[in-house]
């Protein structure tokens, strides 16, 4: 019990120290966040309001959508009238569109009432957040398809997002709920998903989160998928693994925003755990990001990474896995560099040196972050640095290692003989290492 205590206020400075940096990216930006009617409904859903509390008292514009589905299933079943929906589509009658304005208005009210109260008895006490509504979405019937009429259904045709902006730039959390209006004064019931979608393109939001009630999207350890671009998204969705409803749905949102601009679109699980602070305040996060480009990219290096390319291999040069190089030494071969970044991380690194005489490049320095391993990336920067190799009409690529012999032959590395390296590289040969040579054929 003692040890755990002590550990209490390094793991809470520890994991601050990791957020700072997010804090400072996040202020200023625009997010915009939808929820499910069951979370509205979840007697966890105080708890997500005291988190966007919290992220608009840390400078975050909020626009957040919610979903009224179950409310509207409730009232429906009182009044005795089945719900009806065709491809997934709800048709609202008359009743329908009574339900539907009914519970959107109490559902609105109950979220006003949470933040104006600022969340008693909590650090978010007496905040006193303003939470701007109205008729923010214009729309036009959905029509008839297929000989169905959707009645009261509605498709969008325009957001304002000067008024949102303006809103924003006030500091209020701006709400959208599944209603718009049309310009005869028609009341319309559109769908929440592409309320937030359509919102978070017309805004230039910087992120589009999504709030799931269920597991998320799954591999096939059932493990959190952690990251995926649009186009792998979408070869996800085509390909015949059968995915949970509710993900489906928000992934086919999530490709389409991304059509639309957004560069990160967010699915999160367990909000009610925290799991939204998590995702925006970690390095890891806590649910699925899809990018319209890739999140983690592999690029040269510059004078500027020098800092975390040193923090990468220091550790491996203690052990004996690195020849240990000063900081004037990466300086001047900064060039031969290239680093896989996350966020600013810098998580991977390899230098490939030239011999063109030789028609031969060595592989130096290949390095993963003990946070980062065992997901390929080694793999990744081999193989981006045998492309380099050959962009520079290389042969082949030679490595000295002295504890990674099996890593590299289980790659289809061969031992090479010490006196067939280049003359310029035998004579920097360290004796006192004794490295083990391999060499890859890169001719195919």
């Amino acid at each position: 019990m003692k040890k755990k205590k002590q550990n209490q206020p390094y793991n809470f400075v520890a994991a601050f120290r990791q957020s700072a940096p997010y804090i400072h990216a996040h202020r200023g930006k625009t997010f915009v966040l939808a929820f499910s009617g069951d979370a509205v409904a979840d007697e966890h859903f105080p708890l997500l309001i005291q988190d966007l509390a919290l992220l608009n008292s840390l400078g975050v514009r909020l626009v957040i959508v919610h979903g009224a589905r179950p409310q509207i299933e409730q009232c429906l079943k009182q009044r005795k009238t089945k719900s009806k929906y065709v491809n997934g589509l709800r048709v609202t009658d008359a009743v329908a569109m009574e339900c539907t304005r009914d519970v959107v208005g109490s559902i609105r009210v109950q979220i006003e009432a949470l933040f104006s109260a600022g969340i008693a008895n909590s650090p978010m006490a007496g905040a006193g957040i303003h939470v701007a509504s109205g008729n923010f979405i214009s729309a036009r019937p959905y029509g008839i398809h297929d000989g169905v009429d959707f009645g009261y259904t509605g498709k969008i045709r325009k957001l304002d997002n000067k008024a949102i902006l303006r809103n924003l730039d006030a500091r209020s959390i701006v709400m959208l709920s599944p209603l718009a209006y049309s310009v005869t004064g028609e009341v319309f019931n559109v769908n929440s998903e592409q309320v937030a979608t359509y919102a978070a393109s017309a805004i230039n939001a910087d992120k589009l989160i999504f709030l799931l009630d269920g597991k998320g999207l799954r591999d096939a350890r059932r493990q959190i998928i952690r990251q995926l671009t649009g186009q792998q998204a979408e070869k996800l969705l085509n390909s015949r693994r059968k995915l949970d409803i509710e993900a489906e749905v928000h992934l086919q949102s999530a490709i389409e925003a991304c059509k639309r601009g957004v560069e990160r679109v967010h699915l999160i699980t367990a909000w009610s755990k925290g799991a939204l602070l998590q995702e925006l305040y970690t390095r890891d996060g806590a649910g699925t990001l899809v990018t319209a480009s890739d999140y983690e990219v592999t690029r040269q290096a510059g004078i500027e990474d020098i800092g975390g390319i040193i923090g990468l291999i220091q550790p491996l040069e203690q052990q004996g896995l690195l020849v240990k190089r000063s900081r004037e030494q990466l300086e001047t071969s900064i060039k031969r560099f290239y680093v896989m970044e996350r966020d600013g991380l810098i998580t991977a690194c390899a230098a490939v040196i030239p011999y063109p005489e030789n028609g031969m490049a060595e592989l130096a320095c290949l390095a993963v972050h003990t946070d980062y391993r065992k997901a390929g990336r080694g793999n990744t920067m081999l193989k981006f640095a045998e492309n380099q190799a050959k962009a520079l009409a290389m042969k082949g690529l030679f490595v000295l290692t002295t504890q990674a012999s099996h890593w590299f032959r289980e790659r289809g590395f061969e031992t090479l003989k010490l006196t067939d390296l280049p003359v310029k590289r035998r004579s920097l040969y360290n004796y006192h290492r004794k490295s083990r040579v391999y060499y890859r054929s890169l001719e195919t």
